[in-house]
Formats: structure tokens, sequence, C-alpha cells
């Protein structure tokens, strides 16, 4: 519906009644700037390129154009049209409150009204962005968005027709070539209140309406103690060094507001204090870049998107630009921040920031918040490894120091008459137990008996760390108004409209037809992908395959190295050679797997870009979680398995024999196999991150600096000179992130510092992603989000398969399980008979086997030994299984089901304890939607009493 600017002028503001004044009357504080504020439409801009009738006279054809989208909600509408009429102030005013029987102590203003604050901060809003640059060349238009493109591109058709739409559609263009390169060409694009208004208007886009107000319960004198011992501890935490010092940030008070959808028709109830600042930079932003989305370059359905054209060549780049340097030469605390980018990098992104809290606020109000939530996630979980670190250390620390009173350490290294058998075919001789003093001291840090304790830890810890973060991210959620904002408001890709604007069916939200995908065409889609998913594993799954042969065939070489250390510790030598090369072949399948995972999503061709993104972090992490584990599950549970007896070995295409564990065990295998992935996989993640675009940046400094004279460069060719954003977004962020945490749940049995090597990656990691925000990357689109998307379900289930995989390797790659066994049934202490002694002495020989050496062919006599639990040769089956070993399988099966359940349990019980919402915030949201319901009740009477007075009838104060 067309509304024209008299309609809009002329419209009466209603008188409340007594019922809304005690919540209404915060919001008469602003009535100086609501009453000016309706004139808005009628002042005219100094925008010659793009007249105010264009962009009214093109409304219907905008009803077309958007015909495909979803509009709102018809109930939300409608309550939230009432709750305007209930907002209005009439000049001749009266406050009837007298009349009411409200408490008015027990009212809480929120944000206390500061006109002149305000006036200064909108002043310095466009001082900045005068002071940058970022301003067309009258000085009075800003730049809202970037497009830039090379001269010699002979797509200058479809450039030309694209640019003729743009400002068909009330955009406002104008071209400036580049300082450093005269090839380069920006266009800068403005786009002007009036066509502002209207996309804010059709987008449903949310703009604060009134200030909010809270009812409070009477307190008694308990809870005042309480609150006056709460108030202590409020006043010490405010000296605590790691809380930022928000006198230096901006007063982000628009987060404390009612909100609803933008309306032209009633713009006189929004807050506007100035008209440039009304709408910030993010939404200026996101409402160009949905024009940009949408706008056609030639005849046809599918010609249309700025990123279809970035494709072709046709542009280079699209990008809003930053607000200005994040460096200054004065300093901030006396001179105060010159932007926003500045005070992020001065109180964020610096590395001298480490130890400080995040300005989640600040970095969703530059960066939008989806990106502000990735922040607020990473920052939780790195403050939640902090407990499960200290715990880690402790279980190390208990090894550290009970090592060499250890039972089985002290018995392997006095075995010096033990002599192992041949741990391969040829060149490897008879060893002797106590050579493996080392490596059994080694094991007994990671295998103690704080490991079984730090494992349930672990995966309490991992559903904690869920379940408190969905309490956080609900409060952010309302703090940051995201509370109503949700999936009916997401527009069609371009690319699904594309594919499918023939077939339509009737959205049962919006009433309104849009394109559909037939079932059977999905189906067949994602049948093609997941064959492709499939097809990838088994690639992975191939790779490992051959790691495992090149350790079998090394095995050999490095028995009869000619270093002696080599020699000497040949197993460590092939199990760190095959980890390097198995990392190596990482990295390269990882690089195919992003392209991969790219063409099956958009084979797939889903329906949003919600979905998109969703489909494709799926598939990004089922390839990279069984490349970077598939190896650590071939160690964990396969090595040394299945390798049978001396005389009789299983032999790989009865050629290569199958490796075995150390003497001492699997689990140091593991552990190297764990740390040197984690430990390379941060350094090469933190040097693509950070290394990587600060080498590209400083080359096109290099450059510019010997193509320019003395012309200084303007914001948006810095921008440009800038590394891109990823196109897949947070994606590679999140993933990283998830990975980790499956390093630190998954496998932390026999990696108990796995969770201190994480936190201490990711300090650095959010001062590194900052800092390449801030500093190395354009300002990327700032995208909303209402919370981390699939990544939350991956993490659940890490944390399902986490207790699964820590009960199997508690029970079948530890030695946990034997001891337990030998310490109650075959130990001194199982009769209770000597129970002074140490109830492991004598293990270590009871888990060695004997084997004749004769029957080996080499011309040796007498018996080695053998980690299994089978009969000696003088027995009357020999290396047949013993009981012993049916006790021990019996036992590892009872453990894993116990274990399981017992850990299901208590993870089940506390999730159901921690509720998602905290009760404060359901009480305050129920409340809220009390208020509008107030609202509407008082709009309906105010229309009554209306046109009761039209007809002469009287008028009541309630409902007649």
């Amino acid at each position: 519906m067309n509304i024209s600017k008299s309609e809009i002028t002329n419209e009466t503001s209603l008188k409340p009644s007594r019922r809304s004044l005690p919540c209404l009357a915060q919001s008469y504080a602003h009535s100086k700037s609501l009453s000016q504020s309706t004139s808005l439409f009628q002042s005219t801009e100094s925008e010659s390129q793009a007249p105010t009738s264009v962009t009214f006279l093109s409304a219907e054809k905008s009803d077309e154009i958007f015909s495909m989208e979803r509009r709102r909600k018809i109930k939300i509408d409608i309550i939230f049209s009432f709750s305007f009429l209930a907002l209005g102030k009439d000049k001749n005013y009266v406050d009837e409150s007298g009349h009411a029987n409200y408490d008015r102590s027990r009212l809480i203003d929120v944000i206390k009204d500061k006109p002149e604050s305000k006036a200064k901060l909108a002043k310095n809003d466009m001082n900045y962005i005068a002071s940058s640059g970022l301003l067309f060349k009258d000085g009075k238009k800003r730049i809202d968005y970037i497009l830039v493109y090379r001269k010699t591109n002979i797509q200058y058709d479809k450039r030309n027709t694209f640019e003729k739409n743009l400002r068909a559609e009330g955009l406002m263009l104008e071209k400036e070539p580049a300082v450093a390169n005269p090839d380069i060409m920006f266009i800068k694009i403005h786009i002007p209140w009036d066509t502002l208004c209207m996309y804010a208007e059709r987008l449903n886009i949310r703009m604060p309406f009134r200030k909010k107000c809270y009812y409070t319960d009477q307190k008694s004198k308990s809870m005042s103690r309480v609150q006056s011992y709460f108030k202590r501890i409020k006043k010490w935490v405010s000296k605590n060094p790691m809380v930022l010092d928000k006198s230096a940030f901006p007063d982000l008070e628009k987060s404390d507001c009612y909100t609803g959808p933008f309306s032209r028709a009633r713009i006189h109830h929004f807050i506007i204090n100035n008209k440039d600042t009304f709408f910030s930079n993010a939404t200026r932003s996101r409402i160009v870049y949905h024009m940009l989305e949408r706008t056609k370059y030639e005849n046809g359905i599918s010609k249309v998107g700025i990123r279809k054209l970035i494709n072709n060549g046709s542009y280079i780049a699209a990008f809003p630009p930053h607000e200005g340097a994040y460096k200054s030469s004065l300093p901030i605390k006396t001179h105060g921040p010159q932007n926003n980018r500045h005070l992020l990098y001065e109180r964020w992104a610096r590395w001298g920031m480490w130890y400080k809290h995040q300005p989640l606020d600040l970095i969703r109000l530059y960066f939008g918040e989806k990106i502000g939530l990735y922040f607020a996630w990473l920052g939780w979980y790195t403050g939640m490894l902090i407990p499960a670190a200290i715990v880690g250390l402790c279980v190390f620390f208990y090894g550290l120091v009970t090592m060499n009173e250890s039972q089985v350490s002290q018995e392997i290294c006095k075995a010096a008459e033990v002599f192992m058998c041949p741990l391969c075919d040829k060149n490897c001789s008879l060893q002797r137990l106590n050579d493996s003093c080392i490596y059994a001291k080694v094991t007994y840090l990671f295998d103690n008996g704080g490991t079984v304790f730090f494992a349930i830890f672990m995966a309490i810890w991992a559903t904690v760390f869920l379940e408190f973060w969905k309490r956080r991210r609900s409060i952010l959620t309302y703090t940051w108004d995201l509370i109503e904002w949700e999936e009916e408001e997401e527009t069609l890709r371009p690319q699904f409209e594309a594919k499918y604007y023939k077939m339509e069916i009737i959205n049962p939200i919006t009433g309104k037809p849009e394109p559909h995908q037939p079932s059977s065409d999905k189906i067949t889609r994602l049948l093609v992908s997941v064959s492709g998913i499939f097809f990838m594993i088994s690639l992975v799954i191939t790779a490992v395959f051959a790691v495992v042969v090149y350790r079998l065939i090394v095995m050999e070489q490095f028995a009869s190295f000619k270093w002696s250390f080599i020699k000497q510790h040949w197993q460590f030598a092939t199990s760190g050679a095959a980890v390097c090369i198995n990392f190596i072949i990482i990295m390269l399948l990882n690089l195919a797997y992003e392209k991969v995972a790219y063409l099956l999503t958009n084979l797939e061709y889903p329906r949003t870009e919600s979905e998109w993104e969703n489909s494709f972090a799926l598939k990004m992490f089922l390839f990279q979680f069984v490349n970077l584990n598939s190896s650590i599950f071939y160690i964990a549970f396969f090595l040394g398995r299945f390798v049978g007896h001396p005389g009789k070995y299983n032999k790989l295409f009865d050629r290569w024999r199958l490796e075995e564990c150390h003497p001492s065990g699997c689990l140091i295998d593991l552990c190297l196999q764990m740390s040197v992935i984690m430990f390379l996989k941060q350094i090469w993640n933190n040097f693509m991150e950070l290394g990587y675009p600060l080498i590209q940046n400083w080359w096109s400094q290099q450059k510019i600096k010997r193509g320019r004279q003395d012309t200084s460069i303007p914001q948006w060719e810095n921008d440009w000179n800038l590394q891109p954003m990823n196109i897949h977004g947070l994606m590679d962020e999140y993933l990283e992130m998830v990975l980790q945490f499956g390093f630190t749940t998954i496998f932390v049995a026999a990696f108990p510092l796995a969770p201190l090597l994480a936190l201490l990656n990711n300090i650095i990691e959010i001062r590194l992603d900052a800092y390449k925000f801030v500093t190395q990357w354009r300002r990327p689109l700032p995208a909303r989000a209402t919370d981390i998307g699939i990544w939350l379900g991956i993490l659940e289930g890490i944390g399902i398969l986490a207790v699964i995989t820590n009960a199997f390797v508690i029970a079948i790659t530890s030695d946990y399980i034997p001891r337990f066994v030998y310490k109650y049934k075959y130990g001194p202490c199982a009769n209770h008979v000597e129970p002074k002694e140490n109830c492991l002495k004598g293990y270590v020989n009871n888990s060695l086997s004997f084997f004749d050496l004769s029957e080996l062919g080499m011309g040796k006599s007498g018996y080695c030994r053998y980690r299994d639990y089978r009969g000696p040769p003088w027995s009357s089956k020999p290396y047949e299984f013993t009981l012993q070993y049916w006790h021990i399988l019996a036992a590892r099966l009872a453990f894993i089901i116990v274990f399981e359940h017992l850990v299901f349990g208590i993870k089940s019980f506390i999730a159901y304890l921690i509720p998602d919402v905290p009760k404060g915030l359901r009480e305050r949201i129920r409340r809220e939607k009390y208020l509008v319901q107030e609202m509407m009740y008082e709009a309906e009477l105010e229309h009554l009493q209306q046109q009761r007075r039209k007809s002469g009838q009287p008028v009541h104060h309630e409902w007649p």
C-alpha cells in the first residue's frame, strides 16, 4: 500500500487512557523528538540523483518484486499496529494518573533519558564519517556500500543495466577511479532516507519505539540482605582487571527499548533523534545488499544478483566500508575513539587486551549479530575450558608425582632378565623389558588412577558447557532483540528462485505463492550428495590404510638404521614419521574436501541461506572429522589387536606383519598421535588465519606505495586492498573450534592435557580473530542470527560420541581393566591374605605370556615374552587364550555398559536441571507480551471512543 506524505503528517495521535499510564510514562520523555520526527518525510534531501517522488512511484513495482517474499505475521502486525495507536501523545495531554491505583515506586526506569548525550553521540557519529572520507563528493551523502570493477573488463553492458536498475530502485551511485591503480573503478552507493524506510518496512526490520519498564516485587528483609551482599560482589567485580571500562563505549541504549516492525505510516511513534543515525550502519548495509541481490542485470529470471556478476567477472568485489582507520595518532584515553573500528581495535583486538572481557554489544553493532554470537560462543567456550584445564593438569601432575611409586613402572624398570620377543621378522632382535622403562613412566602420566574420574568429569563438563551456553544465548538474543526474529523472515536464495520459479505453492505462513522444489527432485539430489559424501569418506579411509602400510614397511628399515638412536627407538621413529605424513595428507585432502562440499551443496539447491550454510557446514564437518580422527581411531582401537602371536603372526597381503604395540602399551602411541596433530594443526590454522593475510596485505601496500604519487588513499580504497572474508563466512572459524572440541572431549581419557592446550590456543584465537576482523579483512556484511546454527547439534553429537569413545579407550586401549581384574581376582589381594602388600605386585609378569624361541628357527633356545594372555608352550593347550583373558574381556564389556549408562544418566539429569531460558528472563518476556496486549486493549478502547465522539454518543473510560 502506498502512503502519501500528507497522510503521514496528518495522522493524529491518540490520548492514552489511565490503564496504560504506568508503562507509557517513560515514553513521554521523548515527546520533543517524536513530534519533530513527523516531518522527516517532508524534509527535502540534497540528493538530486534519486528524487523522493521516484521512490514512491516505484512502490507498486516493488510490490511485484517482493511478491515472492514472506510477509509479517498477521497477529504480530495487528498487535503492533494497535500498540502504536496507544503510544501517541496529544498536545493537550493531561496526566490522569490520580485515578489509577498503581504503585509508581515499583517502576524501574531501565535507562535514563539523556537528550544532550544523544545529540552529542549523533554529532560525533557524523563527524567521524565526514573525517574518514566516507561521503560522496558533495560531502553530505554517506557511503553505504562499495562496488569495484576493472575498466578493461568488457562486460560493461551488464554493469550499465545493473546500475540503471539500482537507480530505478532508489539507490544513488557515484563513480570514482582508484588512486593507486588507474584500471580500478569504485562505485559508491548511498541509500536515501525514503528508500531506506520503504525497504525497512518491506523487510520487517524492527526498530525502537519506546523505553522498557518493569514491575518489581516487594522485597523482604532477607532479600535486602542478599541484595546488599550481591552489591558488594558487584563492587568487587567492577575493580576486576578483566572487566572492560564501559565509560569508553558508546551508549547502546537501543537494546533496552521495545521494538516493532518499522512502518512509514506510523513513523512519528519511533524514537528518531537523527535520521542519519536512526538506522545503524549494519542495517543500512543489509538493506543495500538485499537490493543488490535482487536487481536484474539482463533479461531472464535467473539473471539477477551481485554475486552472479562477481562470479562472471563484471565486478570484482562488493563490500560495506569500514568506519575509518583503526589507528589514531591521538591517544584514546584523552581524545576518545575516532570511530567504532578504532574503539574495537584499542579495547578488543590489540594483543595487550588478551585478559579483558569482550565488548560483545559493540561487536554486534559493528559486525552484526551473527559474528557477535560467534565471539560470544568462543569466549564462553574459552572460559569453560579453565576448570577442565585445571582438572586435567591435576590428573597429569598426580601421575607425575606418583610415577616413581607405580608398581607397574617399578617392575618394568627392574626387569633386566626378561627378554621380549622380536617385534619384526627380519632386523629386530630380542629386547630387554627394562629398555621400556621411560615409555612405561610416560604412559603412567596419562594412564593412572585419575583417568576414569577425568573421563567422567569431561563428559559432565561437556553437558554443563552446552546447557549454560543455551542460557547465555537466550540472554543475548533477548538483549539484542532477536526473540521474535524467526525463520519466516528469511528470504529465499536467488538461485533457488531462479531454478524453481515455474513450480509454485502457497506458503502456509504468509499465504503467498513461492517457488517450490518437488520432492522427487529433492530426494534425487540428496542421494547424489550422500553418495559424494560416502565417496570422500572412503577416500579418507584409503589414505589411512596407506599410512598403515607405510608404517609396516618402514619399521623394518628403522630397526636396522645406521643411527644408533633411531635403531634403539625405532618404534618411536616409525610413529613420529607416520604422524607427520598423516598430517600432510590431512591438509592436502582438506583442500579437496572444501571444493567437493561446495559443489555438492550447490547441487542440492537449498531453499534459504541458513539451509545452505547448515548443509555445507555438515559436509565439511563430516569430511574433516573423519579425515582428522580416522588415524586416531585406528591407533586407539585397532593397533596391536589382531597381530596373532609369535610363530603365527597375521600378515597383511601375506607379506607385511601387522604392527604391535610397544611393550609398555598402545596408549603412548595414541598420546603421540593426538599431541602432534593438535599442535601442528593449531599452528597451521593460526598462520593461515593471520600470517597469510598479513603477507598479502603487506604486498598490496608495497604495490600501492610504488604506484601512487602524493595523493592520500581514501578509506574505500584501503578497504579494497584488504583481504576479503572467506566466502563461507564463519564456517571455517566454527569448524576449527568444533574439531578442537572433539579433540578435547572424545579422546581426553588418553590425553588429559588436551583442555590445557585448547585453552592456551583459544586465548590466542580470540585476539587473533579480533585482529583479523578489525585490521586485516574487509568489513563483512553484518548478518543476523539467533544461534550458532547447526554447530550446536554437532557439539551435542560430539558430547555423546565422547562418552562412548572414552569408555572404549579406558576399557580397551588403556590397561585399567586388566589391572583391575588382576588386583581383585589374580593378585595378592584377591583372597585378602596379605592386605598390607601392594595389590599389583606381579602384574607385569602375569600380563606377559611365554614363547619357545626354538620354534622360530633362529638357532636360539630359551623363552621370550610377549603381551597377551595365552597358555605357555608346556601347557596342554599352548598359545590358546587363558581363562584370565575371558575374564578381562567380560570386565571390559561390563565397564563400557556401566560407564555409558552412568554418564548418560548424569548428563540427562544435569540437562534437565538447567533450563535453556533463565526464569527471570522468561518472566520478563512474558511481562513484555502482557504489556503489548495491554496496549492493544487501550488502542481498541481509544478507537471505540473516537467512533462514539464522531457519532455523538457518550464516551466511557472503560469498555461499555
